[in-house]
C-alpha cells in the first residue's frame, strides 16, 4: 500500500469522502488522490516521492490536493472533541456555520432555524437577524439586504430563555431543523450560560427531532481542551470552529456525528467545495496550536490569569465608582460598564457605551489595546505573562478613572 492510499484510508474515518473539497476524491476520474508532500517552482512531489508538473512555489501554500495534514489536524480535532466523528475543513467560520445549517436542513428535511438574540454566527444571510458582534456595535438595523422570505426562516429568542425556546417548540417544532448557539456568547460582550440552559436545548430538540448546533467559532478549545462542550457536559449534534484550528490563519471547521457528516459531498447529495479548505500552510498552523495547548498545565494557567484579569478589572471599577459586571470561561472574558448580572442580550444593550468608548480611548493611550467595541469579548493568550496582567490592571484602572472624570 503507498503512503498516499494509506493516508486516504485515515482520512475517509475523519472527513467526508477523505477531503476537504468534493473533486480532490478523484470519483469522476477513478483511482486515489495522491497526497502533496511538498512543492517547488512548477512541480509537486506526492508523499510517496513522485513529482508531477503543477505550478507551485517554494513549499507551497496551497495545492487544490489532499495533504497529510488535513489528516492529522482532523485526528486531533476528533480526539480532543468526540462529538466530531468527521470533520470538514473550510476557510472561515461563516462558511462554517453555512454549511452546518445546510446539512441539518438536508438531514432533517425541514428549513427553520433557531437562534439567539445577540448570537452572530457570521454574515451569511440566515443569520443576520438580531445578531451581535459588529450589528451590534455599530447598531444597524435588523437584515438590511436580506430578503424578507430568507429572514422569516430564522427565529429567534432571548439567550437563557428556556421557556421562550419552549414556547417556539411547541408552535412550530415540526418546521425546525436545528438550534444554533454560541454556548458562552461572545458576539454580544461575555455571556455565560444559566445552568441547565444548554441540557434544556438538548432535550428540546431530542424530543422534536431537531438538531443541536454549538458554534464554537469562538468557544472551541478556548474554554476547555474540549471547549465548551467538554466544559458544559452537553452533547451537539453539529459543532463549528474557527481560527485557533489554523493558528490565526483563515480557517474554520464544521463537525459532528459521522451519519450526518456522511451527507456532505463527495459521500453524500450536500454540496460544499473550496479551493483553499484544507491548506498546508493552515492545517501546519493548527497543527502546531494545538499540540501547544496539550502542555501540562496549559488551561489551568490561562484560567487562572483570566479569573485575575477580570477580577481586577472589577475592583478597579468599584474604586472609581462605576457600576460593572464580569465573568470568564477559561481564557475567554468579558466585563460590562453596568450593574449586574448581564444573561442576555437586552441586558448586555444597558451597558454605557459612550463610557466604555472614552475608556477604550484612555486606555491605548496607555498602551492596552482593547477590542473596540463594548460588545465584544476578550481572549487571554498564553503569550500573555503574569507580569503583562498585573501591567494591564493598572493601566485599565487609570484609563477608567480617566473616563469617568470626562
Amino acid at each position: 500500500m503507498s503512503r498516499s492510499e494509506e493516508l486516504f484510508d485515515r482520512a475517509k474515518a475523519v472527513l467526508p469522502g477523505g477531503v476537504n473539497s468534493p473533486v480532490r476524491a478523484f470519483r469522476a476520474v477513478g483511482g486515489t488522490p495522491f497526497f502533496v508532500d511538498r512543492a517547488r517552482g512548477a512541480c509537486l512531489t506526492d508523499v510517496d516521492g513522485k513529482t508531477y508538473l503543477d505550478y507551485a512555489a517554494e513549499r507551497g501554500w496551497t495545492y487544490g490536493a489532499p495533504c497529510a495534514a488535513e489528516v492529522e489536524l482532523a485526528e486531533v480535532v476528533r480526539r480532543r472533541m468526540p462529538t466530531i466523528e468527521m470533520v470538514r475543513f473550510v476557510n472561515s467560520g461563516t462558511e462554517a456555520t453555512m454549511a452546518a445549517v445546510r446539512v441539518a436542513r438536508a438531514a432533517t428535511r425541514r428549513d427553520v432555524i433557531l437562534k439567539f438574540e445577540g448570537c452572530y454566527h457570521g454574515h451569511a444571510d440566515s443569520f443576520l437577524v438580531k445578531a451581535g458582534s459588529g450589528v451590534a456595535t455599530l447598531g444597524l438595523p435588523d437584515s438590511p439586504g436580506v430578503p424578507g422570505a430568507l429572514a422569516e426562516l430564522t427565529l429567534t429568542v432571548p439567550f437563557n430563555d428556556s421557556a421562550a425556546v419552549q414556547e417556539v417548540f411547541t408552535r412550530r417544532g415540526k418546521d425546525i431543523a436545528a438550534v444554533i448557539v454560541e454556548p458562552y456568547v461572545g458576539n454580544a460582550g461575555f455571556i455565560a450560560p444559566e445552568p441547565g440552559f444548554h441540557e434544556a436545548l438538548r432535550a428540546l430538540c431530542d424530543r422534536h427531532g431537531a438538531l443541536l448546533i454549538f458554534d464554537e467559532v469562538m468557544t472551541g478549545f478556548r474554554v476547555a481542551p474540549g471547549g465548551a462542550q467538554q466544559r458544559l457536559g452537553v452533547r451537539a449534534d453539529l459543532t463549528t470552529l474557527g481560527k485557533i484550528i489554523g493558528g490565526g490563519l483563515p480557517v474554520g471547521a464544521y463537525g459532528g456525528r459521522a451519519d450526518l457528516m456522511r451527507l456532505v459531498a463527495p459521500e453524500g447529495p450536500v454540496y460544499q467545495a473550496g479551493t483553499l479548505s484544507g491548506n498546508p500552510v493552515a492545517m501546519a498552523a493548527g497543527l502546531a496550536t494545538l499540540r501547544e495547548t496539550e502542555r501540562p498545565g496549559f488551561y489551568d494557567v490561562l484560567e487562572r490569569r483570566t479569573g485575575r484579569l477580570v477580577a481586577g478589572i472589577g475592583d478597579a471599577a468599584r474604586r472609581q465608582g462605576v457600576a460593572a459586571t464580569g465573568g470568564h470561561a477559561g481564557s475567554m472574558w468579558g466585563v460590562y460598564l453596568t450593574a449586574g448580572p448581564v444573561r442576555s442580550f437586552a441586558q448586555a444593550k444597558r451597558a454605557d457605551a459612550g463610557l466604555f468608548a472614552r475608556w477604550h480611548r484612555a486606555a491605548l493611550a496607555r498602551g492596552v489595546f482593547l477590542a473596540p467595541s463594548a460588545f465584544e469579548a476578550g481572549f487571554v493568550s498564553s503569550a500573555h505573562t503574569d507580569a503583562d496582567i498585573d501591567f494591564t490592571i493598572a493601566q485599565l484602572d487609570a484609563a477608567l478613572g480617566e473616563a469617568r472624570a470626562r
